[in-house]
């Protein structure tokens, strides 16, 4: 196999930016051959605009079985994550799944144990593993030399979305077509790094205001707090109600205090460790001596064309994927058990509860309104999160 044969399902906002992206030549090891989308005005407006020998279905199954893909990329509602993927998976078909991995823990757990049990890459489009500035930071937590994590701080608020984005498609910010608000389309990246650098809290306890700022009925207002086993406390904050917001991440450590702000890595190593310090310090208002580290300038992220790139590698010539399938999971426990926190009003412990949450989230499935009238758009999703010019 010289280049992989590449299919896409779904394109909507994401699923444009990954064919464009194919198109350009910037992931040389596919070539893509075949889209679906069931939305017949997508397909149109994807013949007139992409300029290559491409064959389109409004049907993802005859899709896959028409024997003209080697692997595939879901990009549809989150809802049918887990379906296409399992679908791919059990026809030998290579799959990279977009954030989130799905709705519900109990759909996804389903789709790892079945991917086990299927030779083939599976892959999650966790783009954000891709910076540099990330990558440094979990080096440093994880090396040890900076002891044990104390406290993080995650202040996450440049997702602003004005109500026309909530009007571009009937099925977004419902619980019955997209699952979930800014904890499930916006946050997987964030809640995904956050475990990924920091681990997997013991407890999650979140406060949730739903269409505090939008005409919805989902998530746009978020603060949770969590406990880790060694008894540090996190603070997760985000919202798509802020205009011009925040993205400033902190993790406090016994010998070190690393800040990511605005995609700039600070590193504040103290002379001697907190614990030691606070033992043998004689002055009333004692300080640790500091010094703010140099790491010198980051390389730009690859960002989603690195996920794909790694994504063939992984297929031709086995090198690492940026993130298996299976980690998906992760990040989707840790907005599942905010939601379910917010909706009981008290603490969820983790290991989530995952059949407690399906029963509480088909509660709200079973009232939940679709939009009329709404404006079909598909935004470039290559620029900033913010809007300066």
């Amino acid at each position: 196999m010289e280049t992989i044969r590449l299919g896409v399902i779904g394109i909507g906002n994401m699923g444009t930016s990954h064919c464009k992206n194919l198109l350009a030549g910037k992931c040389p090891d596919f070539t893509l051959v075949a889209i679906c989308d069931r939305n017949h005005a997508r397909i149109t407006w994807a013949k007139e605009n992409f300029d290559a020998p491409i064959t389109y279905f409004d049907n993802a199954e005859a899709m896959l079985d028409s024997g003209l893909i080697d692997a595939c990329i879901i990009a549809v509602p989150h809802y049918d994550h887990p379906k296409y993927a399992m679908a791919c998976m059990a026809r030998g078909i290579h799959v990279l799944v977009e954030k989130p991995a799905g709705v519900y823990t109990r759909q996804v757990r389903e789709m790892n144990e079945f991917a086990a049990k299927h030779d083939v890459v599976f892959a999650m489009m966790f783009n954000q593993r891709t910076n540099p500035v990330y990558i440094k930071m979990r080096e440093l937590v994880q090396s040890g030399k900076y002891g044990q994590i104390r406290r993080t701080n995650w202040l996450i608020t440049n997702w602003y979305r004005p109500q026309f984005y909530y009007d571009s498609g009937d099925w977004r910010a419902t619980w019955s077509g997209e699952g979930g608000g800014v904890l499930l389309n916006q946050c997987p990246h964030q809640l995904d790094l956050w475990q990924w650098i920091c681990g997997m809290p013991k407890s999650v306890h979140a406060h949730i205001k739903f269409g505090q700022w939008h005409d919805i009925e989902v998530d746009d207002d978020v603060t949770a707090y969590v406990e880790y086993e060694n008894g540090a406390t996190g603070v997760f904050i985000t919202s798509t109600g802020d205009a011009c917001g925040s993205n400033r991440f902190e993790i406090q450590m016994d010998r070190a205090k690393l800040v990511v702000d605005n995609d700039k890595l600070t590193v504040i190593e103290f002379d001697v460790a907190e614990p030691e310090f606070t033992k043998t310090c004689t002055k009333a208002f004692g300080h640790p001596e500091y010094t703010e580290l140099d790491l010198g300038e980051f390389a730009k992220a690859p960002a989603h064309v690195g996920v794909i790139n790694a994504f063939g590698g992984k297929i031709l010539r086995n090198e690492p994927l940026i993130a298996h399938g299976s980690e998906g999971i992760n990040a989707l426990t840790l907005s599942n058990a905010m939601h379910l926190s917010a909706w009981l009003g008290k603490t969820v412990e983790l290991p989530l509860d995952e059949d407690l949450y399906y029963n509480e989230l088909m509660k709200r499935v079973a009232t939940s309104r679709r939009k009329e009238a709404v404006v079909s758009v598909v935004a470039d999703t290559e620029g900033s999160y913010g809007g300066a010019k």
